[in-house]
């Protein structure tokens, strides 16, 4: 059942009576309203909320923000504030990483955070608070019909039945460190399997397993992989009986993406027009097992973990963690134990770009949207501080140490 929690098209005028002028005058004085509103600071705070988001109200929508309007990743006084959930589950896992004794962890980890959106989570005020921040933390300079998928019946992820009562979980990245890795069965020991992106499995079942549990993706992923990644056999998104999907919002092209995904036809407008979204989950795609995640948590995964200093530069408005950083921090919120593997490594120029170059060998191609270092450096930070395993090659004088099962 499609839930359509309300429709939001507004021209610049309808939004607001008080802005009739035009051109730049527009971005002055709403940047001038906003610093009188004192919501515009110059650092981020820290205080949280339970849920800044009290009940739907008759507001009305804020004047649409511009990105052209700043030369830096903007500052609000509410830029740190969240909307926190019940505990999803109770906790039966001695040895989760929530237990973690590691003060800055415990510091910056929300253990309740909301991560995914629905209908009834979101309202006009809502979308008021949201409009502040860029895509995907936002909906800043969007206007669209937000159409909005139920809410989850159930967590992403239990533990298994019979088990340890933990929730013990895989996440599996591209780098070419696992080829010749033999990983594969070590990674589907696990309960759970996440992957994203080209999430290549056949043929190379030895090194990276071949269970799916979780897909995390983009609109542009989940499209654009089967093209850039067919001459190494990938041909579609994983579709095991009964996966997860778990949608990335990352820009207006992903809610239109949505739209056409939940109501079970082709997309309407936009760059996927006319294709029929259904189609690339391979008859996996049912209601109950699709998520979407909020806003909150991608701004809370970039502000407290993963802060790169080129927000600090012109192009501010593309920066963003990688889908996998974006895997890992959903499997941190979700699991009890998370080990990586396929992400970088400080030996990272050894390897290929990815683990299906088995004889090619290739650069690690950097892209100025993503700080590929600082999360390199993050990986092997939590492992240090055993947050996480983070699956890494030994030195030649070294032995490899044996990862005990989950």
């Amino acid at each position: 059942m499609i839930n359509i929690f309300f429709s939001l098209n507004y021209s610049w005028i309808s939004m607001s009576g008080m802005y009739k002028v035009s051109g730049e005058d527009k971005l002055l004085r709403a940047g001038e309203l906003l610093q009188k509103k004192g919501e515009l600071a110059t650092t981020n705070t820290t205080a949280l909320t339970s849920d800044p988001v009290i009940t739907a109200s008759s507001e009305t929508p804020i004047p649409m923000i511009l990105k052209k309007f700043f030369k830096k990743l903007p500052q609000w006084s509410f830029e740190d504030i969240y909307n926190l959930d019940a505990p999803p589950r109770p906790m039966t896992c001695p040895q989760s990483l929530r237990n973690s004794k590691d003060e800055d962890f415990q510091k910056a980890f929300l253990p309740n955070i909301r991560m995914f959106l629905h209908k009834d989570n979101f309202n006009i005020r809502e979308w008021n608070r949201l409009s502040h921040f860029n895509n995907p933390f936002g909906f800043m300079q969007m206007k669209h019909d937000v159409k909005l998928i139920s809410k989850p019946k159930e967590p992403l992820l239990l533990p298994k039945p019979g088990g340890d009562g933990c929730v013990h979980c895989a996440v599996v990245g591209t780098g070419g460190i696992l080829n010749g890795s033999k990983m594969g069965a070590e990674i589907d020991a696990h309960d759970y399997v996440f992957r994203m992106n080209a999430a290549v499995v056949d043929g190379y079942e030895e090194d990276v397993g071949n269970r799916t549990s979780v897909y995390v993706h983009t609109a542009h992923s989940i499209t654009a992989s089967p093209i850039f990644y067919r001459k190494f056999g990938y041909k579609a998104a994983p579709h095991d009986e009964g996966i997860k999907y778990v949608l990335i919002p990352e820009g207006l092209r992903d809610f239109q993406w949505l739209n056409a995904v939940i109501k079970g036809e082709r997309v309407a407008e936009g760059e996927y027009r006319n294709r029929n979204a259904r189609t690339y989950y391979s008859g996996q795609y049912n209601e109950t097992r699709f998520y979407v995640l909020h806003q909150d948590f991608l701004r809370y995964v970039r502000n407290r973990f993963l802060k790169s200093g080129n927000l600090n530069r012109g192009y501010w408005a593309i920066v963003r963690p990688t889908n996998g950083a974006f895997a890992i921090f959903t499997a941190l919120h979700v699991c009890d134990t998370v080990s990586a593997y396929g992400f970088m490594t400080d030996d990272y120029s050894k390897y290929s770009n990815y683990y299906f170059q088995k004889y090619l060998k290739t650069n690690v191609v950097f892209y100025a949207n993503h700080d590929y270092i600082m999360e390199k450096n993050l990986w092997k930070s939590f492992h240090e501080r055993k947050i996480m395993k983070l699956f890494q090659k030994a030195k030649p004088q070294e032995k490899t140490e044996k990862q005990p099962p989950p």
